[in-house]
């Protein structure tokens, strides 16, 4: 929770939550305070006037005359929390980071089970994600059929990736697999010159396809969809893939009806082996949905942030309660 005066409040965790030893401390300060009461109490029992001392003072003005002290130990409370520097979660944009979308143009997408049809619906969500990802990101395409090609290498032009994305043209064939291998080169590449951290900036490969590979038959051949997945987890590159079309799917090739239903358990299992995800859409909103997740999830990081603003100045507001309360009510500063 933030407080627009106050800040965050929430946490989760502290960076140094060995200052909570100081609550010792607050605790033995309330167990001398009832200890200090009792006496006190004992004394005006045994020598007060007890009707005497009932008209004085009332017994809901007693009650309310602990108020200073309760607000002054969570005061303290409150700054100790703020001392063991909680933190909590801040999602920022991210920069120096390298997606690739590889987008599949092999015949089957002229399928038309999703309207007008799979290649525009899937033009149509793709420049949309181009739009939402975070700025600061390089985005690269690649499509593929029978081979794959680079149309923009990685950069944050958004309009060089949409106008690529406009002139996608139909192939023969489906080589998942070189298009996986294909973004892996480009992301290396990218990488061996884009400055500005340690090591290599973090990537991702965004896979939309609606079938199973063709070329080369075996997903586990050397350049098969599978081992490239594999590859893609040993390079610490997580592949999304977007499973895109229905089960009623066909193409019209000479004269004749071809059923090209869309293929999700490839398309899972490059996503399990990659070590990243997979997602499935059967109409261009579910597929608008689809990329807007993936933006969010690429497009920013969560990072702790320092949340201890918040608590000193609830603590300071607590403490000035109590003064304020302890002047009212007692007619001196709580001790």
């Amino acid at each position: 929770m933030t407080l627009p005066l106050l800040g965050p409040i929430s946490v989760s965790g502290f960076k140094h939550p060995w200052f909570f030893l100081f609550l010792i401390a607050v605790v033995a300060l309330v167990a001398l305070y009832l200890v200090v009461q009792r006496r006190r109490q004992r004394r005006m029992l045994r020598f007060a006037n007890m009707e005497l001392l009932e008209a004085v003072a009332p017994a809901k003005r007693q009650r309310w005359r602990h108020l200073p002290a309760i607000l002054l130990v969570l005061a303290l409370v409150s700054f100790t929390t703020a001392m063991a520097a909680p933190t909590h979660d801040v999602r920022i944009p991210r920069n120096r980071a390298v997606v690739m979308l590889v987008i599949d143009v092999s015949q089957s997408m002229r399928a038309t089970d999703v309207a007008p049809s799979r290649l525009l619906a899937a033009q149509e969500a793709a420049k949309q994600f181009a739009d939402q990802l975070t700025p600061g990101i390089n985005l690269g395409l690649i499509a593929y059929a029978g081979t794959a090609t680079v149309l923009v290498s990685p950069s944050v032009n958004r309009e060089a990736a949409k106008s690529a994305i406009d002139r996608l043209q139909l192939a023969d064939r489906t080589a998942t697999g070189e298009g996986i291998f294909t973004a892996l080169q480009a992301i290396a590449t990218v990488g061996a010159v884009l400055g500005g951290g340690d090591g290599p900036p973090p990537a991702r490969i965004v896979l939309m396809s609606d079938g199973k590979e063709t070329v080369p038959s075996n997903p586990d051949a050397p350049k098969g969809a599978y081992t490239a997945a594999r590859t893609a987890k040993d390079q610490g590159v997580p592949i999304s893939t977007v499973s895109f079309g229905t089960p009623y799917g066909y193409v019209e090739i000479n004269d004749q009806r071809q059923p090209v239903p869309v293929d999700d358990e490839m398309l899972a299992k490059i996503g399990e082996l990659s070590g990243g995800d997979s997602y499935t859409a059967s109409t261009l909103e579910q597929l608008k949905g689809v990329f807007t997740n993936l933006q969010e999830q690429i497009g920013y990081e969560t990072v702790k942030g320092d949340a201890s603003i918040g608590w000193l100045r609830i603590g300071a507001l607590i403490l000035a309660g109590a003064a304020l309360a302890a002047l009212l009510l007692n007619r001196r500063l709580p001790g």
